[in-house]
């Protein structure tokens, strides 16, 4: 099994089976439009005003996420996201900085492979696209759950 199928294997088998409906052909298959990436502890994977040009999956390792606030050099932790989290596409700039806490490996696909793979197998695109809507899903339901801690 190569790095990238590997590494989205593990990464989409174990995001809490919002990819469970992926077989494995699936998986390979969609492997050809990943890359897989070794990011080491103390590098910053994009900062405020990058574009969003791929979607990464946090295969093992954590990243911080953290937005800039009123008070010129404040910045505040937003998230700390570890293995199954997901970047977003959102054809707009980034608005806050991700740093990689722990070495990190990513499973990633841009823009560009994403199109590729929705023009050239629109099935297994609508699945990515469905297991993502999925991980978001969560995401958000988790966000407002910590929120609700405050008030």
């Amino acid at each position: 099994m190569n790095d990238v199928l590997k590494d989205l294997y593990t990464c989409m088998k174990e995001e809490k089976g919002v990819f469970n409906f992926m077989s494995d052909e699936d998986l390979r298959d969609l492997s050809a439009f990943f890359e897989s990436k070794n990011i080491p502890a103390g590098e910053t994977l994009w900062k405020k005003d990058d574009p969003y040009d791929y979607i990464a999956f946090i295969v093992s390792g954590r990243v911080e996420i953290k937005k800039e606030t009123e008070f010129e050099g404040r910045e505040l932790v937003v998230g700390i996201y570890s293995q199954g989290a997901l970047c977003i596409l959102d054809d707009s700039i980034r608005t806050v900085t991700a740093e990689v806490l722990e070495d990190a490996t990513l499973s990633i696909i841009t823009q560009k492979n994403l199109d590729k793979l929705i023009d050239t197998n629109p099935k297994l695109g609508a699945k990515l696209l469905k297991g993502m809507l999925l991980t978001v899903s969560i995401r958000l339901r988790k966000s407002f759950d910590r929120l609700a801690v405050f008030f």
